[in-house]
């Protein structure tokens, strides 16, 4: 998912669901942040104390993808929850779609309202758990079984404008950054960057909402080609849009204090809506407009706009100020850290362990 979904999707269902303004940029904001997390270093404040600072993701580009405890850090609990189905390991960390541990950690972190840093992890838990409707079918390392046959894509719908689209990206990526990895960096790290690190070898496609496409996997160790089935993104992301009106009402229930009852609609009232917008065919720009149309035509039973995402990249320059960590952690910034480490420690140290996978 990109930013129409990981922040004005989110936050949509959010208001929907009758969670507040404030309440719902924070949340949808920590969503989308996963994939803005910097991280440039650590911080050592004057009067000693510290700020240890960890990504929550990398440039598709950045040489830290090649690292195997990064992508278990990084890319396994933040973007490819393994599914764990399947005979061997590799075939248990593929991320599935809606997945049991998925919902499991759905239902812990809604249980989690005591912590300071509550609606930030609410906020992680909307993006990890919205990328098993797009990334699934692939895995957060390095892996063969992430590779797929260059020519077997089709596509049901849009298929020409996805592919010019992503064929211009694909032409600048490599003017930017492809010949200096190429000369620069071993020959496991190109093959990670051709597709062999999580959906990179289907690049965006996964991400366009109102797409319709199915594709080969390579054969792997002998096996037969896989086919992946036909991938329909707008049935996916409608669904994650449903589920995430469920769980918000939930948190709506049981923390009434982030709420705004006259913002509350019902699944059913806004679903015909959310199907015309995630079947707009247009880059996430266009697609982010057609969230901010709805929203100021009554989706939220009101006339209003989403907020504009920031990042809180701005907030780690004023952390840096800081005379020491007292001051420091009553920025929302800090707030996702700490809800960043705690969600890295319970996916990784507890929730995976449970059902017999130990990544890290």
């Amino acid at each position: 998912m990109q930013i129409d979904f990981h922040y004005y999707a989110t936050y949509a269902m959010a208001r929907c669901a009758g969670l507040n303004i404030e309440s719902a940029t924070h949340i949808a904001t920590a969503a989308q942040f996963v994939d803005d997390n910097a991280c440039p270093h650590d911080i050592e404040f004057e009067d000693g104390s510290s700020l240890s600072v960890e990504a929550t993701a990398h440039h598709v580009a950045d040489l830290a993808n090649r690292d195997k405890i990064d992508q278990r850090n990084v890319w396994v609990p933040f973007h490819f929850l393994p599914g764990n189905e399947g005979g061997s390991f590799t075939q248990k960390l593929i991320c599935r779609q809606d997945s049991d541990i998925a919902k499991q950690m759905l239902a812990h972190y809604l249980g989690e309202s005591d912590k300071d840093y509550y609606l930030a992890l609410i906020g992680i838990m909307a993006h990890v758990y919205g990328d098993t409707f797009s990334h699934y079918g692939f895995s957060g390392v390095s892996s063969r079984r992430n590779r797929v046959s260059n020519s077997s894509f089709e596509f049901r719908n849009s298929g020409k404008e996805v592919r010019d689209t992503v064929q211009v990206r694909q032409q600048n990526f490599i003017s930017r950054f492809g010949h200096q990895l190429i000369r620069n960096i071993k020959s496991s790290v190109a093959e990670d960057l051709s597709g062999a690190l999580g959906h990179g070898a289907v690049l965006t496609y996964p991400d366009a909402p109102y797409l319709e496409w199915r594709f080969d996997y390579e054969a792997y160790e002998g096996d037969a080609v896989k086919s992946s089935g036909w991938r329909d993104n707008k049935a996916s992301f409608l669904l994650y849009c449903q589920k995430m009106h469920i769980l918000f009402s939930q948190l709506v229930v049981q923390n009434p204090d982030y709420a705004q009852a006259d913002a509350k609609c019902l699944w059913s009232d806004i679903e015909p809506r959310v199907k015309q917008i995630i079947a707009v065919r247009a880059d996430k720009y266009g697609r982010i407009q057609a969230w901010q149309n709805a929203a100021k035509t009554g989706l939220f039973n009101t006339s209003e706009e989403i907020p504009e995402y920031q990042d809180w990249n701005g907030d780690f320059c004023l952390i840096n100020e800081c005379r020491g960590s007292h001051e420091a952690i009553h920025f929302p910034l800090y707030r996702f850290y700490q809800a960043a480490s705690y969600h890295r420690w319970y996916i990784l140290r507890q929730l995976l362990p449970q059902h017999g996978l130990a990544v890290k």
